[in-house]
């Protein structure tokens, strides 16, 4: 199946059925207008001198309400509608290289003192994050973020990789997922919910709900039988006033729970239609159906006789009590509300909902956010189906091997890919290279592919084989100004937490680009040699670039444990071409100053 002609298929129905919906959204607008219209001028001659019977007003009402229902469910398909649309442009859109800027950029997790993560490009405006992510809830983005910024377990991969080899073709799932609920993204904060489902509870005095719902009661019916001439005033005064004085009483515990409640109540809004959309999904791979029964609890209340709690259903429950708590502030309402205890009432509900499932949030939150995970490699790997799960080895020794690899930023038609292996006797490859030639691309293209492949993802290769490996890059490393630190000490700072990092297995995957250029030749020569020298000791497997040639010298001293190789430019009528082809040797000409040249400096 091809990506770009479904999603073009699929964008076009979407649009057709948005461009209809629209439609009827303004043919019931203007049929709802009319039948209030007629109701109006009806009323006029119900009311009027003109003897009319009151019957004729229920076919305008009855009309009207009816429109309503229809226009709202009208308004509902539309925005589903265009919510389709977006999904599919977007998807369109990082086909054609159209995606940056487009979705969550990831900057909340950008963190230059991670030892890979600024290096690499894993976050911000064109990073790796945006380019996958099509997570709608925070809680998504939190788990991807995780499994890009530090490496899973083999086990933990290679399950995730079943799971996105069966949600690789379910595009109906993704669809549906990307346009249930409200158009809006879910900003919960995960941390912040669970403790709130697990926070003490806040004890009502015993007996409170059947109290608070008597006095209501008599409320009601003292005002019915005083309105109907059976009873005076004062009894109904008197089931106020002691019902009045009970709200009082509760007050307190009341405006903590609903203070409380108010916030994760509405960020879990999201939350409803996008479990019950997963828990009715047919799975087959062991991770998926783990994360499946996550969504089922068990009620643990010694009362609930070994009941269980459907997460989807439980959380619905949630918003109708926060719809319901809602109501106390329409002005129409808010009498009615005070007289029938109505805060203190919805108040306990919401206690009882939090001792029943506040415990079990935490986890509801993070299966949904494994899955928005795992459906952005799914996503990923459909949109990119040349690109192929990693092999994992279980090679102690640490083993990088690449077939055809490039970079996953570049658009395929425009990147080159090559060939890189690392592992066994070999432990080190010193790239050299003119400017511009694609030695830190190699570097990031190495890099990012050791990313996705212990996250979980497709790779940019044609074979990729790696062992578990941790990562360590010193690429982008920049001065700070407020740090007082200049970037030769920010470089040698990250080049000792890599070496620090080698010290403990699994093995480090070292990217090292322009190592020591922030020093003369001499001290960088000896530096770098002692560097890579502690590296390579400690089992560790990487690159490092150069355009000092005096660092070539390094693989003849490391023997067989080391090799040189390079890339290389032509010059051909004063233009300078790259073919970002990686070769074998040592560089044999610098650009350097027909770079200068070539934009107009006299050198």
């Amino acid at each position: 199946m091809n990506p770009r002609s479904e999603y073009q298929t699929r964008l076009a129905a979407r649009r057709a059925v948005s461009e209809n919906e629209a439609q009827r959204f303004r043919w019931i607008g203007n049929l709802r207008l009319a039948v209030a219209i007629a109701g109006v001028v009806l009323a006029f001659f119900v009311f009027g001198e003109t003897v009319v019977s009151p019957m004729w007003l229920v076919v305008p009402v009855a009309l009207f309400i009816t429109l309503v229902i229809v226009h709202a469910r009208v308004v509902d398909r539309w925005e589903r509608a265009k919510r389709a649309v977006q999904f599919y442009e977007r998807g369109l859109a990082r086909l054609e290289n159209r995606w940056i800027g487009l979705g969550e950029s990831g900057d909340r997790f950008r963190n230059p003192e991670h030892v890979y993560a600024e290096d690499l490009d894993l976050f911000g405006k064109g990073s790796l994050f945006q380019l996958l992510c099509t997570a709608r809830t925070r809680a998504g983005e939190d788990v991807l973020a995780s499994w890009l910024l530090a490496p899973s377990s083999t086990e933990d991969v290679a399950k995730r990789h079943q799971a996105v080899g069966e949600l690789r073709d379910l595009l109906d799932l993704r669809e549906d997922l990307a346009v249930a609920g409200d158009a809006v993204r879910s900003g919960i904060d995960a941390e912040a919910v669970a403790r709130w489902g697990t926070a003490p509870e806040v004890l009502f005095p015993a007996g409170a709900r059947f109290i608070a719902a008597v006095f209501a009661a008599a409320v009601l019916v003292t005002f019915a039988l005083y309105m109907g001439g059976i009873l005076s005033r004062a009894p109904l005064l008197i089931a106020l006033f002691i019902e009045l004085g009970y709200g009082f009483f509760l007050g307190s515990r009341t405006l903590a729970v609903t203070a409380a409640a108010n916030s994760p109540a509405r960020d879990l809004a999201l939350f409803a239609t996008l479990l019950s959309r997963l828990e009715h999904e047919s799975f087959h791979s062991p991770l998926l159906l783990r994360m499946q029964a996550a969504l089922t609890a068990k009620d643990d209340r010694p009362s609930a006789a070994s009941s269980s709690l459907k997460a989807s259903a439980e959380i619905a429950h949630l918003q109708r009590l926060v719809t319901r708590l809602d109501w106390q502030r329409n002005i129409l309402f808010a009498p009615i509300g005070m007289a029938l205890l109505w805060s203190a009432q919805i108040a306990i509900a919401l206690e009882r909902w939090r001792r029943r499932s506040g415990p079990h949030i935490g986890e509801w939150i993070t299966a949904v956010g494994e899955f928005e995970a795992l459906l952005s490699f799914a996503g990923y790997s459909y949109e990119h189906p040349r690109d192929p799960l990693p092999e994992l080895v279980p090679e102690s020794a640490g083993l990088f091997e690449a077939v055809a690899l490039s970079h996953p930023l570049i658009p395929e038609e425009q990147a080159v890919s090559n060939d890189v292996r690392l592992g066994g006797e070999l432990r080190l490859l010193i790239v050299s290279g003119s400017n511009m030639s694609g030695k830190s691309t190699l570097l990031r293209a190495i890099g990012l592919n050791a990313v996705l492949a212990w996250a979980g993802a497709p790779v940019r290769a044609t074979r990729v084989r790696i062992s578990p490996l941790r990562i360590g890059a010193s690429i982008r490393v920049l001065d700070s100004l407020q740090d007082g630190r200049s970037r030769f000490y920010a470089e040698i700072t990250r080049l000792r937490e890599i070496v620090q990092l080698a010290g403990a297995p699994p093995p480090v995957l070292f990217l090292m680009d322009e190592l020591l250029s922030g020093t003369n030749s001499h001290d960088r020569e000896i530096g770098a040699s002692a560097i890579v020298r502690t590296l390579v000791h400690r089992g560790a497997i990487g690159l490092i670039t150069t355009h000092d040639l005096a660092l070539a010298n390094i693989a003849r001293d490391l023997h067989s444990q080391a090799a040189n190789v390079h890339f290389a430019d032509t010059l051909e009528n004063g233009a300078l071409h790259f073919d970002y082809r990686l070769r074998s040797g040592i560089v044999e000409r610098s650009n350097a100053l027909d770079l200068m040249r070539s934009v107009g400096l006299e050198v």
